[in-house]
């Protein structure tokens, strides 16, 4: 079960990939099928369901292109 949730600008995203390599679950990777308006190939997430939102991916991104929400426990 996700413990949160992660929100990408896609179109300001310049798949640098810092973030895939500092994702502790492994479920971030460039999305090779598609680009963005700047021609980069950008972030996606795999598998949303793991995300255990430590927001490693946000606190790496060089511009600020990744957002995590963490789900709070009722």
């Amino acid at each position: 079960m996700a413990k949160g949730r992660i929100i990408i600008d896609q179109d300001k995203c310049k798949g640098c990939d810092l973030c895939v390599h500092q994702c502790p679950v492994h479920i971030l990777e460039l999305d090779t099928s598609t680009t963005n308006q700047k021609g980069y190939t950008p972030l996606m997430v795999n598998d949303p369901e793991k995300c255990i939102a430590c927001a490693f991916c946000a606190m790496i991104c060089p511009d600020s292109v990744i957002t995590v929400e963490r789900f709070v426990k009722e």
